[in-house]
């Protein structure tokens, strides 16, 4: 039997963080998510924040317009992202928790809890034939919330175990990585699509990759990071390559 192929998604914000911190146009994200097409990725993914402290809304433009793959939408449950979504129409958009005080998105959105504010914004976005995502912890009551929301997609948030992989805590990271395959599975028992993501590396991607629920991966910070090492081409391939061997069955613990 045929190993369903698991998508990569490559976020560029943080090429634009680089570009910003000089101004003018370079590096630019379109080109980035032109490179990271031909390196293999499946679609290519964007977090326009309030404060554009990144992607801004010409890049957004851009990206809707000339890219051939799919564009997934990054966006707090706000008026002004809504319209900007609803004009520019792309293949999905992820609702996230944002803070102007955070230094990056710092867990799962409380779907829970938020439900009153976030239904109208699932309603939209779905009736506009946008697939809905919602970026969640892998918690039973969560992912419960967001099927009964009307999302068509929950992205498991996986900072937490990457987090402490970096630590050290090896316990606890694979005590987390129990809860994302758990999650994962309910997700998929409930009918959801299962993506996962944030803080993923070479060294923590293998055991994510492997958990059969989970078709994309959603993979930015790091693939910048290292790109200035060895190149944005070369570090998207190696991503893809430990993606495919943990999908085969290799690579799906740690040593």
């Amino acid at each position: 039997m045929s190993v369903r192929h698991l998508r990569l998604g490559v976020n560029i914000d943080h090429v634009a963080t680089i570009r910003n911190a000089r101004g003018g146009r370079h590096p630019e994200p379109l080109r980035a998510a032109q490179v990271a097409v031909a390196a293999g990725a499946d679609g290519i993914t964007a977090h326009l924040r309030e404060d554009r402290r990144h992607i801004s809304d010409e890049d957004i433009e851009e990206l809707a317009r000339k890219i051939d793959k799919p564009l997934n939408l990054e966006m707090a449950a706000t008026e002004e992202m809504l319209t900007i979504a609803l004009r520019h129409k792309p293949h999905a958009v992820c609702l996230v928790p944002e803070k102007r005080e955070e230094r990056t998105t710092e867990g799962g959105l409380d779907v829970a809890s938020g439900h009153n504010h976030l239904a109208p914004f699932v309603r939209e976005l779905a009736a506009a034939k946008i697939r809905v995502s919602l970026f969640v912890e892998a918690h039973p009551v969560q992912l419960a919330v967001a099927k009964a929301l009307g999302a068509h997609v929950v992205e498991l948030h996986t900072g937490a175990y990457c987090d402490a992989h970096a630590q050290g805590d090896f316990a606890k990271r694979d005590k987390i990585l129990e809860q994302l395959k758990a999650g994962a599975k309910e997700a998929a028992r409930l009918g959801l699509e299962c993506h996962a993501g944030h803080g993923l590396t070479f060294e923590t991607v293998g055991p994510v990759a492997a958990i059969p629920e989970v078709v994309e991966l959603n993979i930015g910070h790091f693939l910048v990071g290292e790109a200035i090492f060895i190149g944005l081409d070369a570090s998207i391939r190696r991503m893809r390559q430990l993606m495919d061997e943990a999908r085969g069955g290799a690579g799906t613990s740690f040593a």
